[in-house]
């Protein structure tokens, strides 16, 4: 008998879920080396502040025995007596391993708050600090794909985990047994929608969101946990209830009308933007499945739309909340792949701005007096004169602001592209794009990053390559990270690292162009310049790959 066989059988006499004990019966009686390899040859590593993978059985996927060895890491490195608050999505086996982590937790005699309703991640953020909790779990695999689900750990600061945290749950983690030997509680705390939900939208209430309400929107929730928790948001803030596409408003763990429940994926926000030219939108909002991520669009003069990038609402909503806040030791904060202009803007404004790792776990301990942070892939903290509401990306306090800075521009007889248009000539329009390549053998993505520093290119879309560093040396002041960043001739940067939720290799374009003057002409003229620039680096940034 091998080992992978004798490993799945022990993994069988432990499993409490008769669903997966079926799966793996089925797998044995197969005899797939190959299968059995690739849920038992590996354990799925705390990443991106915990777990994300595909359901199913064995260590390499997830499922309840998963989940009860995380809750049972978790609770060692806590310790008795702490308190975990513990929310879900509207995945599949989200409420199960939510209850599951009560269990554990209770069991080794912590006390545990779980969510009585399917809430977006924001809200279990800002649980943590509401309830003074010592630490969050949150079930959700955000945008993945529909046969995933995850696992979000989050500390008592209400930010997700960072080392050496992660680490000392993974080795505690290491350590347990069997799980049907370990001891079970029954007796955690429900948090209610008036618990929780409710302090959660009063929070929300001191945005500088402004006093104009006459604004038309389209918003899909992509099959996902939104749009309850987003139409009281704007009813309590005094605007409509969007329009909503009907057919991805419900939860639904199979996300039927989308090929990936991102809104950055192609095709995802079809629906919405069809939505949009129906009523005749000013702007088009989505979240993700969890809704900590938004998206926006915009309609154009000539009646269409188009989706803002993650740095383009990025730098719109940093400049409305500085306008709209006050103080000296006021900070904002993004990742190294996102576009440079937040810091312009932040010398504009007169405040502090920091660089952090991609993620918001690291956006979130930039520093005191954080005020606005965000990250590329659509994700933004948006605070008051008050502080941050949540410690993390919030997609519903994002889309609440974004309502009403489109609310104050259409007052004035101005749209979002109009006041992309005037940063455009305050500081250079500044692009960015994307090259992203998903891989099937991930040791592709580590010949790819090999190669490059073994020979990184000279030229990339023809401007001069003058510096390339190595993020894994800890560059700035930055913990290390497998990455590298080339800065090019003309303010234009490239930045290059593995996903780390995904079998992905992605790369972050940015290009600068000077808008020469005040005419609408020559930002239009700037951004075909930039489209062609990012075209040219993007062409040959892909040879230099190799993959």
């Amino acid at each position: 008998m091998s080992d992978l066989v004798l490993r799945a059988r022990e993994w069988l006499a432990q499993d409490p879920d008769p669903e997966t004990r079926a799966e793996l019966e089925a797998v044995l009686a197969l005899d797939d080396e190959t299968e059995l390899a690739s849920r038992f040859g590996s354990r799925l590593e705390f990443g991106t502040a915990g777990l994300r993978g595909e359901l199913g059985a064995g260590p390499a996927r997830m499922n309840r025995v998963t989940v009860m060895r995380a809750a049972a890491g978790l609770a060692r490195v806590l310790g008795p007596g702490r308190h975990v608050v513990i929310g879900y999505d509207a995945r599949r086996n989200s409420d199960v391993f939510a209850r599951d982590t009560a269990a554990v937790l209770t069991g080794a005699g912590l006390r545990a708050f779980v969510m009585d309703g399917r809430w977006p991640t924001p809200v279990l953020a800002f649980a943590v600090r509401h309830l003074g909790a010592d630490a969050g779990v949150m079930v959700t695999a955000s945008h993945n794909p529909p046969r995933d689900n995850g696992y979000k750990v989050y500390w008592g600061d209400g930010a997700q985990i960072v080392p050496p945290v992660d680490g000392e749950i993974s080795r505690a983690i290491d350590a347990v047994g069997r799980v049907d030997e370990l001891p079970l509680g029954d007796s955690w705390d429900t948090l209610t929608h008036e618990a929780i939900v409710t302090p959660y939208l009063r929070a929300l209430a001191a945005l500088p969101v402004g006093d104009a309400r006459d604004v038309r929107v389209a918003y899909t929730p992509l099959h996902g946990v939104g749009a309850d928790t987003l139409a009281e948001a704007f009813l309590s803030a005094g605007f409509a209830v969007p329009e909503m596409v009907a057919a991805q408003r419900d939860p639904d763990p199979d996300f039927p009308t989308v090929a990936f429940p991102n809104p950055e994926e192609p095709g995802a926000m079809d629906l919405a933007l069809e939505l949009a030219g129906t009523i005749g939108a000013d702007i088009v909002l989505a979240n993700d499945p969890d809704a900590d991520r938004c998206a926006t669009g915009l309609r154009l003069p000539d009646g269409g739309y188009r989706m803002l990038t993650g740095d383009e609402l990025g730098s719109l909503l940093a400049e409305h909340i500085l306008r709209n806040t006050s103080g000296d030791d006021r900070l904002v904060a993004t990742t190294i792949v996102s576009s440079s202009l937040l810091g312009k803007i932040a010398a504009a404004h007169g405040v502090r701005y920091a660089e952090t790792l991609t993620g918001f776990k690291w956006i979130m301990k930039a520093g005191p007096g954080l005020i606005f942070g965000y990250e590329e892939a659509l994700g933004y903290s948006v605070g008051s004169d008050a502080g941050l509401p949540v410690h993390d990306k919030d997609g519903i306090g994002a889309a609440l602001t974004v309502a009403g800075l489109a609310a104050a521009a259409r007052r004035e007889g101005r749209t979002l592209l109009d006041l992309l248009d005037d940063q455009a000539r305050r500081y250079g329009l500044h692009a960015t794009g994307q090259l992203s390549v998903r891989v099937e053998d991930l040791s592709l993505i580590g010949r790819a990053m090999a190669r490059l520093r073994e020979e990184p290119p000279a030229k990339l879309g023809g401007r001069e390559v003058e510096s390339a560093e190595d993020l894994g040396a800890g560059l700035s002041g930055l913990p290390p990270t497998d990455g590298l960043r080339y800065r090019l001739a003309g303010g234009a940067r490239v930045v290059v690292r593995p996903s780390g939720t995904e079998p992905k290799l992605k790369c972050y374009l940015e290009v600068v162009v000077p808008v020469t003057g005040p005419a609408s002409g020559d930002v239009t003229r700037a951004r075909a310049a930039a489209a062609a620039d990012l075209a040219a680096v993007k062409a040959d940034l892909s040879a230099a790959l190799g993959v």
